[in-house]
């Protein structure tokens, strides 16, 4: 029987979350002699692995000392745009009288009500990812610490699992920066923000990545006032600088005080609430705040895998060392998700584990190198990217052709009230071959699609400027910036010789 674990608040909605992903009446089954795959970790990764491998035929058991569904479930995806939803909500009724709509009164958040509607959307969702479920499909479900004992065998909670493959698919957790007092104040991370039942009235979000900024945006457009600190010079410094510039144009705009270019020096707990101590532009500063997220990038979960047991090779920063087939340093263990990849989304991970059955289970030759990952930060504005950016190209040696297209051109967006945006498609340098492309858009994660399956079908631009597009509709930008590119086949000779024939044909 698995120990019990407690979510908080400790309602009814969370009570069912938990007898779905963690029962704790759950009882172990009987291990059978040999498993074609043994998973640990029943987040994304190890999820799809599972139930894709049992699908298949193979004998699977999946691992899991938590909840089942890993952190897009629990502390991740699910609960994050529940509340992305709400905060929206928000804001467009804020703006109603742009449209001509008159709410009367000030608009408040009914915050206890906001967090209730996530849990019980969760908790709704929640038996996609049950240990029930899994069960019924064909998979061992083993609730409790899982950990190597040599290059076949792991052990779990008291019994031996023999394995002819395996998948390290545990995971990672957020990453505590090492600023001088903030392990003697009770701070929060993705873990544990969920659990609030009462809005901050002062929030300090440490880390402008891009779950500090969809919640630093969520919760001032909630009415909390909202400190952002970040030590790069624009938030989301990965993304494309102007599309990161739009979306700091936004967060300022709902009421973040936002600091870049700072340094952390200190924390402190002054009882009735805390103070951090920061440089920014050469001045100290001190702000005041009731609650601190920390939101500073994450580190793989490696520990109490016995993983020198196994003969895996892995760092404590970057995570397990996979090939290019996520296979580990022992070719009979393989790695998926967060634990062994740079890019830490639920559908790469997702991705991943197909990669894994395929050539855990099958002798494939899958690679990672060859996906094209999209990605997408919930702000509001979305940005969604997917391949190379134009930085990115030039250092791989690729000249590139770019194209752009803002969405103040599209009649769609101009009548949506959402003109800040753009789409930019790179091109290799005399082709049509889409290498990359970022979106800035209120749904900017549902039209990168598009893109996306363009670059794995290798259907160039100008195939898509023959697609016909709905009009009105703000993926119309896509086939915009397609007609831009067309028009630059039309050089000075083509249009000679078109108007020659025309004059001839007259």
């Amino acid at each position: 029987m698995s120990d019990p674990i407690e979510v908080l608040p400790a309602d009814s909605y969370n009570a069912e979350l938990v007898a779905n992903v963690h029962p704790s009446d759950w009882k172990n089954p009987q291990p059978q002699p040999r498993y074609h795959l043994v998973i640990i970790g029943a987040g994304t990764a190890g999820l799809v692995a599972a139930i894709g491998a049992a699908g298949l035929g193979a004998k699977v058991a999946l691992i899991e000392r938590n909840l089942m569904g890993g952190d897009c479930l629990n502390v991740g995806c699910v609960p994050s745009k529940a509340l992305i939803r709400s905060s929206r909500v928000a804001a467009q009724i804020r703006r109603a009288a742009e449209f001509g709509v008159n709410v009367s009164g000030e608009v408040t958040v009914d915050f206890p009500a906001v967090m209730q509607r996530m849990r019980r959307l969760r908790a709704e969702i929640s038996p996609h990812d049950s240990a029930a479920r899994f069960r019924d499909n064909g998979v061992d479900v083993f609730l409790g610490q899982g950990a190597f004992t040599s290059s076949d065998k792991i052990e779990v909670d008291g019994q031996t699992l023999n394995f002819k493959k395996a998948v390290i698919a545990t995971g990672g957790r957020a990453v505590m920066p090492p600023i001088p007092g903030l392990d003697d104040v009770a701070y929060l991370t993705n873990e544990t923000l969920f659990t609030l039942t009462e809005l901050p009235r002062r929030l300090a979000v440490i880390g402008g990545g891009p779950i500090g900024c969809e919640m630093v945006q969520a919760f001032a457009r909630f009415g909390s006032h909202v400190t952002l600190l970040e030590s790069n010079s624009h938030v989301l410094h990965r993304e494309d600088a102007e599309a990161a510039a739009i979306v700091q144009q936004a967060l300022v705009a709902d009421g973040v005080d936002l600091h870049v270019d700072c340094h952390i020096d200190s924390v402190r707990d002054n009882g009735t609430d805390k103070s951090i101590t920061f440089i920014a532009g050469g001045a100290a500063r001190q702000i005041d705040c009731d609650a601190i997220l920390v939101s500073a990038g994450r580190q793989p979960n490696v520990e109490g895998l016995g993983l020198e047991a196994a003969g895996v090779e892995y760092d404590k920063k970057t995570g397990v060392v996979v090939d290019d087939k996520l296979r580990t340093t022992n070719h009979n263990v393989f790695a998926a998700g967060d634990i062994c990849f740079p890019y830490k989304f639920t559908h790469t991970a997702d991705a991943m584990a197909r990669i894994v059955i395929q050539n855990a289970l099958f002798k494939g030759r899958a690679k990672t190198s060859s996906l094209n990952i999209p990605w997408c930060t919930f702000t509001d504005p979305e940005i969604a990217h997917v391949g190379l950016s134009e930085y990115q190209a030039q250092e791989k040696g690729f000249e590139v052709d770019t194209f752009k297209q803002e969405l103040s051109g599209v009649d769609r967006a101009i009548l949506d009230g959402g003109t800040d945006g753009f789409i930019k498609i790179h091109l290799r340098r005399g082709t049509d071959k889409i290498i990359g492309a970022t979106i800035v858009a209120s749904h900017a994660g549902d039209m990168i699609s598009q893109i996306t399956t363009a670059m794995t079908g290798n259907v160039g631009l100008g195939k898509i400027a023959k697609t016909i597009h709905p009009y009105p509709t703000q993926a119309e930008a896509i086939k915009r910036t397609a007609d831009a590119y067309n028009r630059t086949r039309l050089t000075p000779l083509v249009k000679k010789l078109f108007e020659k024939w025309l004059s001839w044909t007259l």
